[in-house]
């Protein structure tokens, strides 16, 4: 039985999603990302590490297993520790490529995002021994076309949304989209509103992005957590954000403070939702959106 508590990658519970890319998935295990992993007739293409330097190697030794002598790529969704932090294990084997915002979001909120999860407990810290922050090889601005040989994957910078540096990862022959946590599947949107470090989440952009990428009618979508799916990963989230957006600003518009519709909000929507997980993250949407109610 998986340890629940440990947030470790399952690499043996890879699956195929299309020829040539697979998705180890992650089994619905906190803080352990669904990673990707592309291929083309010249290079592979990894997409997110998983939690610190462990999980990472067995990503990478994964991923020189698929690539069978073909050389490879790193690409993260963004920041966060259980997306990016193993990306140091990469170093000499795979060039690593963020988008801009990306590259600012480590260079400015890296450090503290490490300290910050190395206080969620034992198991966690000891996944995050002996990482550093993350350093890009090549940092890139707007849409980047990667060739890894008969397939053009495109990195994507959406955007604020979830971060301010979030990046999809579309693999357009073959329909399939890695949103990072833009989407998950299962719980409530993760509206990481920590004021005064780090406002950067903004919900109506993310409505925004989502609308976006709904129109491109992606044929499997992989979500940052939770279960592969359809177009419906996306616009679950968004009809998601839309509810947690009215009713904060019906009530917001009405003088109620902050405390008091986060309560509010947080009974009517667990009452909607009742098996999704992730109830703690209603409150900080709440506030999010407060703030943006009364920018």
């Amino acid at each position: 039985m998986t340890d629940l508590t440990d947030p470790a990658v399952r690499v043996a519970g890879a699956r195929e999603l299309a020829p040539d890319l697979l998705v180890i998935p992650n089994a619905r295990v906190d803080l352990v990302p669904n990673i990707g992993i592309v291929g083309g007739t010249e290079a592979v293409l990894v997409v997110d590490t998983g939690l610190g330097t462990a999980n990472a190697a067995e990503v990478l030794a994964f991923a020189v297993e698929v690539a069978k002598g073909r050389r490879l790529y790193l690409t993260t969704t963004h920041f966060h520790p259980e997306h990016a932090y193993g990306a140091q294990v990469f170093a000499g084997e795979a060039t690593y490529l963020v988008n801009r915002a990306q590259a600012d979001d480590l260079a400015t909120k890296g450090a503290g995002y490490l300290e910050m999860f190395r206080g969620l407990g034992e198991v966690v810290a000891r996944r995050l021994e002996g990482v550093r922050v993350p350093v890009p090889d090549v940092v890139h601005d707007g849409v980047h076309e990667l060739d890894l040989g008969g397939r053009t994957v495109l990195l994507r910078p959406t955007g604020r949304g979830h971060t301010a540096g979030d990046q999809v990862v579309e693999v357009p022959d073959a329909g399939v989209l890695f949103t990072g946590d833009l989407a998950e599947t299962g719980q409530f949107a993760i509206l990481p509103w920590f004021p005064p470090h780090d406002t950067d989440v903004t919900g109506i952009g993310w409505l925004a992005v989502l609308d976006r990428l709904a129109l491109g009618a992606p044929r499997v979508v992989v979500p940052g957590h939770g279960e592969v799916g359809g177009v419906s990963v996306l616009t679950d989230v968004r009809d998601y954000l839309r509810e947690l957006r009215d009713e904060t600003w019906r009530r917001r518009d009405s003088g109620l403070g902050v405390a008091e519709i986060a309560a509010e909000v947080r009974d009517l929507l667990v009452g909607r939702h009742p098996e999704w997980a992730g109830r703690e993250w209603i409150e900080p949407g709440v506030g999010c959106l407060c703030a943006e109610h009364d920018a």
